[in-house]
């Protein structure tokens, strides 16, 4: 029986070099959560000089609008956002530091060739299972952009947060591996 593969964030280039497309892992520490509005503020920051809301670098962002909380909870139903919503921001976030993402469904050429550039990944979490995903999360923050509400950038300490790595930092992507696998 293969034991449970549990990755420590933040995450340094050995760690995500060490990943392959296909992997299933377990991911503890802390994340942040931000989708396409949050994306498209964080590029018009850097644009302006501004300084961003937290240190891109080893840092992995969960494309998530988290449900509000019940009593006693640290968030409510915290389910993965369709990646491709964030590919026209990603590859400048990706040239800043951000190296780690989380979502779910396939993402640009662009976004490739900056994930294999820069050493990043990006994995697929469940989708369907938001009020699973959020048992892993044992504490929720809004750090930036509470005018957004659910789209708030939250910082999350997360244990063990069930994902696969479907990009790795060489481009393997399990979605065309998983294609490719069944047209043969």
């Amino acid at each position: 029986m293969e034991t449970k593969r549990i990755i420590e964030a933040p995450f340094t280039d050995e760690k995500i070099k060490s990943l392959k497309a296909g992997d299933m892992l377990y991911i503890s520490g802390t994340i942040y959560t931000a989708r396409d509005a949050a994306h498209k503020r964080l590029c018009e920051m850097l644009d302006a000089g501004e300084p961003m809301p937290f240190d891109f670098h080893g840092q992995a962002v969960y494309y998530a609008g988290p449900c509000p909380a019940k009593p006693g909870q640290p968030i409510g139903s915290v389910g993965p956002t369709t990646g491709g919503r964030m590919d026209a921001y990603s590859p400048t976030l990706i040239r800043e530091g951000l190296r780690v993402m989380i979502g779910k469904g396939s993402r640009s050429k662009e976004v490739i060739e900056a994930l294999k550039r820069y050493t990043g990944i990006y994995f697929a979490a469940i989708g369907g299972a938001a009020a699973l995903m959020a048992k892993a999360v044992k504490e929720a923050e809004v750090i930036a952009f509470d005018e957004l509400g659910t789209e708030a950038i939250r910082k999350l300490r997360v244990e063990e947060l069930p994902v696969i790595v479907a990009i790795d930092s060489e481009g393997n992507d399990m979605y065309e591996i998983g294609v490719a696998q069944y047209r043969e």
